[in-house]
């Protein structure tokens, strides 16, 4: 089976913004099949509005899915992996300057009102990573480390990387080859 790469931007972006062409681009070239979808109403997101355009975008989610999300994508990643039905596993996630608490942003305070369901997310996915900046003007490093405890996440620090508005990340393409081998 193909293995497919869904890249999600987060508050206030779009496929076309920071890495996100490039890497779409350099796993295309490795003839994998890559989506970056536009999530709805990026200036206002909605937890329930991005989970749903996660789902029809996936589809049928299996071993052959990697996730990659930066900032809010990161954490519609996760809302969307605590609903999947049990049995459910996707190949591997990789959250960019993820966090998962409220930083006290109004316009995405909706996907905090209820606690992570840690064990859920667990249940779908076995391979994650977080990477992050040591000079993130939004995301604290902490949450690299909860994502770490939480997940088992590989934890990378890429310093002086901010919040991650770059041309290419090059880490985010080693890792996710990487997450993605056989083996």
């Amino acid at each position: 089976m193909q293995k497919r790469f869904f890249i999600i931007h987060g508050w206030e972006g779009s496929p076309e913004g920071n890495w996100f062409p490039w890497l779409k681009d350099m796993l295309q070239k490795k003839g994998f099949e890559v989506h970056a979808p536009h999530m709805p109403d990026p200036s206002m997101p909605k937890e329930g509005r991005w989970v749903d355009k996660l789902v029809e975008e996936v589809g049928y989610p299996d071993s052959e899915v990697y996730l990659i999300g930066h900032s809010l994508g990161s954490i519609a990643i996760l809302r969307y992996l605590e609903q999947l039905k049990s049995g459910k596993e996707v190949g591997g996630c990789l959250l960019v300057a993820g966090f998962t608490e409220d930083i006290g942003i109004d316009q995405i305070s909706d996907f905090f009102k209820k606690p992570i369901n840690w064990d859920t997310i667990n249940s779908h996915c076995r391979k994650f990573v977080a990477i992050a900046s040591n000079n993130d003007q939004y995301v604290a490093l902490k949450y690299a480390d909860i994502l770490q405890e939480k997940l088992g996440a590989r934890k990378i620090i890429e310093p002086g990387m901010g919040h991650f508005q770059t041309k290419e990340l090059h880490v985010a393409l080693n890792e996710i080859l990487k997450m993605a081998s056989p083996g």
